[in-house]
């Protein structure tokens, strides 16, 4: 397995997934993961699921500055930490964010998020 190469496609995945259809990330997610947003914790698949998709905006436009990763225990995890932007439809500004990843690979060869925390960054 390889770290980058994992992070790479997921960071892919997640992004494309969020800016087109949140509901779907749902499958991203299981009962014990956990999600941070903005401070608020948030915990299970169906719970983060609500929170994502009751975010005030419909249009959402990331672009991705940096991402790096290392692997982690459980054996196969891998951490992510991603650096970027994004742009709500209708607004001039774009934010700037952070977000890091814990992936936890499946039986079935691919990865769950177990940890995911988020925060805008302001300067």
């Amino acid at each position: 397995m390889d770290p980058d190469a994992v992070a790479k496609a997921f960071v892919e995945h997640y992004y494309r997934t969020f800016d087109s259809n949140r509901q779907a990330l749902g499958g991203l997610y299981q009962d014990g993961s956990m999600l941070t947003f903005e401070g608020d914790k948030i915990q299970g698949a169906a719970a983060i699921v609500a929170k994502l998709t009751s975010l005030p905006f419909q249009q959402c436009a990331h672009a991705i500055s940096t991402v790096d990763c290392q692997p982690s225990g459980p054996p196969g995890g891998v951490l992510v930490f991603v650096s970027g932007s994004l742009q709500l439809g209708g607004e001039q500004h774009s934010l700037k964010f952070s977000q890091m990843f814990h992936l936890i690979p499946t039986p079935q060869g691919s990865f769950y998020v177990l940890n995911d925390i988020f925060r805008l960054n302001y300067a």
